[in-house]
């Protein structure tokens, strides 16, 4: 008999939620190339940029979710090990896995435990993982199973801009209480971690296309989730989401302090 995962009352919470998520999702609706290849994915274009070809390595999707981010590596020929907390999410990401006829490998337990041999993997990626998580336990475990210059990628909110903030109390809903958006003094933890550690901030001025959703869309956030909706929207918005990319990129260059206002930061440490 399969013995229940020890947790403390925080990760229960965020174990129930995410398996009460997971049972509603339609795996019609999941997005994959468009994840990483949508022009409004630009978190997701810098971190391929960084992780290089894929083909042939070694890669954790750490907190998998419905396994999209998964899904996508292994079509890239990637070896997939997909880790979540939530039972019921491995299982959605087992059937989005057969629907694109890829073989990943699944886990199930607590990021800040991971059950892999230390130096396993060529990368660990994980997206919106972070805030929910005791960031130094986990990042200790990413830096153990990663192999030498082993390289680590988390897509992660800020906790700063104020419109973001507005965002986060209105959808409550389709938030745990317990999750917690990074700020530069947490990740100034990692620097000594890892061999090198940086960050990079997005969505500045594109944020704007959040208040284009709710004043001219009437999409309410606690029924839509913006970060999913802006990802499949991206197409139709190309044009301007291009124009408001490139106007943020000009003046984080110009004034970098700007980047506190930022709604997304990479993470990437090298072991």
């Amino acid at each position: 008999m399969k013995e229940p995962l020890a947790v403390d009352k925080k990760t229960l919470r965020e174990m129930e939620f995410h398996n009460r998520w997971a049972k509603s999702i339609d795996l019609g609706s999941l997005l994959i190339r468009e994840n990483f290849e949508s022009p409004s994915a630009f978190e997701n274009h810098y971190a391929l940029e960084e992780l290089g070809d894929l083909a042939g390595k070694s890669i954790l999707d750490l907190g998998c979710g419905a396994g999209e981010s998964s899904v996508y590596f292994a079509l890239q020929g990637a070896d997939v090990y997909a880790y979540d907390i939530a039972e019921e999410m491995l299982k959605v990401a087992d059937a989005l896995a057969h629907k694109y006829n890829v073989k990943l490998k699944f886990a199930h337990g607590n990021a800040a435990h991971l059950p892999y041999e230390d130096d396993r993997f060529d990368f660990v990626y994980g997206n919106g993982v972070l805030h929910h998580v005791d960031l130094l336990p986990v990042m200790k475990e990413v830096r153990r199973v990663l192999k030498k210059g082993g390289k680590a990628i988390f897509v992660e909110p800020l906790a700063y801009n104020p419109l973001i903030a507005v965002y986060r109390h209105i959808a409550k809903e389709v938030r745990t209480k317990d999750e917690s958006p990074l700020r530069f003094k947490d990740m100034k933890q990692l620097e000594t971690t890892f061999s090198q550690f940086r960050h990079r901030e997005f969505w500045l001025f594109s944020l704007f296309i959040f208040v284009h959703f709710f004043l001219i869309k009437r999409w309410h956030p606690s029924n839509v989730r913006y970060w999913k909706k802006v990802i499949e929207e991206g197409y139709n918005y190309e044009q301007y989401i291009r124009i408001l990319r490139r106007l943020d990129e000009t003046l984080l260059k110009v004034f970098p302090f700007l980047k506190f206002l930022c709604g997304d930061t990479v993470l990437v440490a090298v072991k």
